[in-house]
């Protein structure tokens, strides 16, 4: 199976510190992965590198950081294989656009839609084809500043499903969402994993998690701390030595929850 990342003794330096130190990982087109972390262990800088949006300090022989097979891309050739969708990008829509016009700047990788874009009317077809799927066809001309963070979040994510994407990338998806939001997302995530669109999911909540995961990175202090099958990884003693507490791990009808011990 193709890889989506290859990974091989990297490193990421800020200063004469290490943010990742020696990453060595593997994932194919066809996972679904979960990659979890305290807050500070690395995984912002870690979607900045499997992103396209940096590269590893050392390139030295053994280094190896490949995307899709190739070692360099162009950030606008990436966005038929990768959507991408983090709280950054949320903050650069604060802007007076709608929702339609936001999932059509997907095509661009723009803010928004200039006068020198050419929309086709594919475009607009497969946008109101997201805007559907998401269920946010009723909001779709109210501006996003006025949205809640989790209707502007829904936008972001058929922003980058519009080019049909091999893999999504969502970066703390239910950050600032209220409990009725934060389920919403979670359905939002089992129907795109269900369309056969895989994801990649960074987070600090286990929460977060849909039963669709079957891989697990964990990550502490810029290393990797495990790396397996959900059975092997994704367990209280696991989570337990990631978080430096003892914890209780449920999950209920696909939703998972962790408590202290």
């Amino acid at each position: 199976m193709d890889n989506f990342f290859e990974l091989k003794k990297v490193s990421i330096l800020r200063g004469d510190r290490k943010i990742l130190d020696d990453i060595n990982l593997d994932i194919s087109s066809g996972e679904n992965v979960a990659v979890i972390g305290p807050n500070g262990s690395g995984k912002s800088t870690f979607i900045k590198l499997i992103t396209g949006k940096i590269y590893p300090s050392y390139t030295g022989n053994d280094t190896v950081c490949r995307l899709f097979g190739h070692r360099r891309w162009n950030i606008h050739d990436l966005r038929s294989m990768l959507g991408i969708v983090t709280n950054e990008l949320q903050y650069d829509f604060h802007t007076e656009i709608t929702g339609v016009e936001a999932v059509m700047s997907g095509f661009f990788s723009s803010v928004g839609i200039s006068n020198n874009h050419t929309v086709t009317k594919e475009m607009t077809k497969k946008a109101g084809d997201m805007i559907d799927f998401l269920d946010v066809s009723s909001i779709r001309d109210k501006k996003l500043e006025t949205m809640s963070s989790g209707e502007a979040r829904r936008f972001l994510i058929a922003r980058a499903l519009v080019n049909s994407p091999k893999v999504l990338v969502l970066d703390e998806p239910s950050n600032s969402l209220d409990i009725s939001s934060s389920l919403k997302l979670h359905n939002t995530m089992r129907k795109i994993s269900y369309s056969g669109t895989k994801i990649i999911l960074v987070t600090h909540l286990v929460s977060d998690i849909i039963p669709e995961m079957n891989r697990f990175v964990f990550f502490k202090g810029g290393k990797i701390f495990a790396d397996g099958k959900r059975s092997e990884v994704f367990t209280c003693d696991k989570l337990s030595s990631l978080f430096d507490m003892k914890v209780k791990l449920a999950e209920n009808s696909g939703l998972c929850q962790i408590t202290a011990v």
